[in-house]
Parts: C-alpha cells; structure tokens; sequence
C-alpha cells in the first residue's frame, strides 16, 4: 500500500548496561517525582521528552530496546512526566489495507508503564525526513484536498486515518487514559495543522522565505473553481495569487504581500479565507474522527499548530498565509483554530516556545514572543488548554529560561504541559543534563524557582538529581542512544 525506506539508524551500537536501577530507586526515595498528567497541581507544568523519529524501526520493532531502557530510567530519575513517541502511519500499515503492525509501540508501551512514567503518542500520516533534524525517511504525504476522495483503494484519506486510529484505540484499550494520557492527532507536515508551504528538503525553501501557497492540485483548483462561482466571480477561481512571489523571497518582492499588496483587497480576501477554510476543513474532520474514537477513554487529545514567526511583523504575515494561517495586521488567523479545537475538547499544541525576538536576523522581522502571546489570547478567549513545544533543538539555559517565561506569564493562559525535542546524546552531556534537570524542577515548581538546583541531596550523597555526578554522567552516556 506505501512505498517507505528504511529509517535510517540513530542509535549507538554500544550500549552496555549500567546498574542503574538501585540507584534511581534511592533517588526517587530522597526527591519527589512530578505528578500525574491531570490537572491536580494547577501550579505545575508537566515535562515530556520527545523519542528519536526512529524509536520503531522499518520491521516494527523497538529500535535498540536495551538503550531505550537505559535511557527512560535516567529521565524517570530527571522528574520527567513521560515522553512522546511518533506512530508512523507507513510503518504500522505498511503490509497492506487495514493490515497494522503495533508490536514495536506495544513493547515501548510496557516499557514506559515498568519506569512509571507516561506517553504521548503521535498519530503520524505525515512525511518525515524533509525537515531540520529528521533521521528517518518516510516519503508518505496525502494532499488535504483529496481527504473525501476515495483514492487508497476505495477509502478515502480520512477514512483511512479514522481506521488507523480506532485500530491503536483497540489495541491499547487498557494502557488509554494511565500510560497513554495523550494522543496527539497528526494533520499536516511535522503533524502540524498546516500546509506544507516551506518544504526544507533539497533546499527548495530556506529561513526565512515566505514560502508558496499549496493549492494546485487537480482537487484544490475544483474546490477553488467552485467557490469562485459561488462568490459570483468565476475569474477568481481561475488559480492561485499570480503575483504571490516563490519559495525564497521576502514580502517586499512580491504583488501578493508587499505592505499594500492584493493580500489587503477583495480578491486577496476571498482567496485567504478559502485557503484557510480548507485547513480548517481538514483539522475539523480528523479532529472529529478522533473525538468519536477516543472520547471516554481517558487520553487527552491535541493537536498541533506551527510557530511561524518569521515576518510576523509586517501587515501581511506572509508566510503564515502561505501555510494555510489567515493572520495578519487586520484578521486573527488563530481564533478560529482555536475555536475549532475548542470544539472537539482538544489540547492546543504550538511550537517556538523557547525562541525569543532578540535572538532572529533583523532583516526577517521575526517576532516568536509577539506570536505566542497572540496564540496564548486565543487559546484562553476559547477556553482550551495550551500546550508548548521547543521548535529547534536547544540545551542553554537562556532558552529554558524562555519557556519558564512563556509558562508562567500572566497575558494569556499559562501552559498545561510542555514537550522537549528532543532525546539523544548530546541531551546527556552533563551541562545540558543539568539544564534539563534544573528546567524539569522548576516546572514542577510552575516555574516560580528559576535558582540553580543544588548539585547534591541534602545528605551530601552522589545522589545528584537525574545521577548527574561526573561519574554517573560518563557510565549513563555509554547506554543512552544518539
């Protein structure tokens, strides 16, 4: 049914075990874990930490289980809540229709349930290997404008992705609701509700480009045709913007979103709006879907957003627009996200968390902390949940500092959890385990102890928290995987 290559590895091939055990065992004794992923303590702001892309290999089974193991015990003693995993739509179906292989997630399951520590799992029909950061290929991606087409082999795109989820809802109808406390609802590239309007793989759109509206296909142009008609203006559905520039280029360069370009008149109007409308289209059938399969069993369910904050501060926002985001200087593209989410009950997800203005090019005009400021308003005027995510991989404390920041900020609501991208060796380099650590204990704390933790137990023992003494650092980096 899919086409898939192998993933390629990302794991160390030495990886002898350490007597850990005994010593994590001690260490929970002396210093208290974070709670349970339910609300209970208003204050605190449970830690996740996201597995590498190729947790399951191309066979189905859990890629290196014995450094997995080793490296859920140590964030077990760091105060993690849990972790997040991806649950790849072309490797669990890939034998054929309706054929799912769940044996590797099952193991990871059991894993995470015997350290005591809870999974977000991913429900992923995206692509993966075409962004910063992927180590594993898997070529699957289905326009949004086929999703009630029957086009794989009589079901259509929804339908398909319905089966999938009610077939990981069968299979792990006891671990829902106490180790699964989240599934997370995949609709775009990255799982992010949007279109994939900057594809990184190469070359084809560099930072900070505006990147290009997706609406050409054979499916896009009928509905665009159509709603056109019914706009009373046939000529608008002829195609996209003509004059909406390419991949590389900034705003000033094109007709489309230059300051009084034709994003700001009638026809640049209806165009956005039917853009965005069909996003929303899609997010609202998957999210529906997912709300009929896994309401009642306990799990939380999220979905998640794009922190596009590159020329957020000009009047059009370019490459928000071309990502299916209808925000600019004069319409909130995130209210109605939200509200759709809102709807279904479901956690909103949204990336950039870590990132503050200072530190992006001028030339960009990039403003992360104006962005999330705008999607913390949404979220609260909808009544939902907001959950965080660091967009690029960082181990400073500057950009730990910025999410304890953003997580306890008085505009807006504050975050109900947050989810570290992402697990492998260089997170286990003693200064960054240290900063994950301290990070880890002041959002069980909702951030109000920003101080630098002691680096030892009030016994003066080598019980440093997360076993982050030198010695235990040198042994726990010969286990953990790349």
């Amino acid at each position: 049914m899919h086409r898939l290559s192998q993933p390629s590895a990302s794991w160390p091939r030495h990886h002898s075990l350490i007597k850990v055990g005994s010593l994590a065992e001690k260490w929970e004794k002396l210093h208290p874990l974070s709670g349970p992923h339910d609300g209970s303590n208003s204050s605190k702001v449970p830690v996740f930490v996201m597995l590498p892309l190729d947790t399951v290999t191309h066979g189905g089974n859990l890629n290196k289980p014995r450094a997995m193991n080793a490296s859920l015990m140590a964030l077990k003693s760091a105060g993690v809540e849990g972790v997040m995993v991806d649950a790849w739509w072309g490797l669990v179906e890939k034998d054929g229709p309706l054929r799912y292989n769940w044996e590797g997630y099952a193991e990871l399951v059991q894993m995470v349930k015997h350290h005591g520590l809870k999974i977000q799992v991913v429900m992923s029909f995206h692509q993966c290997g075409g962004n910063v950061g992927d180590s594993c290929r898997n070529p699957e991606y289905i326009s949004l404008g086929c999703d009630s087409m029957a086009v794989l082999r009589g079901r259509t795109p929804i339908q398909v992705y319905t089966d999938f989820m009610r077939s990981f809802r069968n299979r792990f109808s006891d671990d829902l609701g106490e180790v699964i406390v989240e599934v997370q609802v995949g609709m775009g590239p990255c799982g992010e509700l949007r279109y994939p309007a900057y594809p990184e793989s190469n070359g084809t759109w560099r930072f900070p480009g505006i990147g290009e509206f997706q609406c050409y296909d054979k499916y896009m142009r009928a509905s665009l045709k159509a709603s056109a008609q019914e706009a009373g203006n046939q000529d608008w559905g002829q195609g996209g913007p003509h004059d909406s520039g390419q991949y590389n280029q900034f705003p000033d360069d094109t007709g489309f979103f230059r300051r009084e370009g034709t994003w700001n008149t009638e026809y640049g109007r209806f165009f956005l709006e039917w853009y965005s409308s069909k996003l929303l289209q899609h997010g609202n059938s998957l999210l529906a879907a997912a709300e009929g399969i896994f309401k009642g069993t306990g799990a939380k369910l999220s979905g998640k957003v794009a922190g596009i904050h590159w020329h957020y501060k000009t009047r059009s926002h370019a490459a928000e627009l071309t990502a299916g985001y209808y925000n600019t200087r004069h319409h909130d593209g995130y209210q109605p996200i939200a509200q759709m989410f809102s709807k279904h009950g479901v956690v909103f997800n949204f990336t950039c968390m870590e990132m503050r203005d200072g530190e992006q090019p001028e030339n960009a005009n990039c403003s992360p902390e104006g962005l999330v400021q705008q999607v913390k308003i949404a979220t609260k005027a909808a009544g939902i949940e907001l959950a965080g995510e660091n967009a690029l991989e960082r181990y400073d404390a500057a950009a730990y500092r910025q999410v304890l920041a953003t997580s306890t900020s008085a505009s807006g609501s504050g975050l109900s959890a947050f989810t570290y991208l992402r697990l492998n060796k260089r997170l286990f380099e003693e200064g960054n385990w240290r900063h994950l650590v301290e990070f880890v204990r002041s959002m069980s704390e909702g951030g109000r102890n920003r101080r630098r933790l002691a680096e030892s137990d009030t016994q003066r023992s080598d019980l440093y928290i997360g076993l982050i003494t030198e010695k235990n650092v040198r042994k726990t980096k010969e286990t953990l995987l790349v």
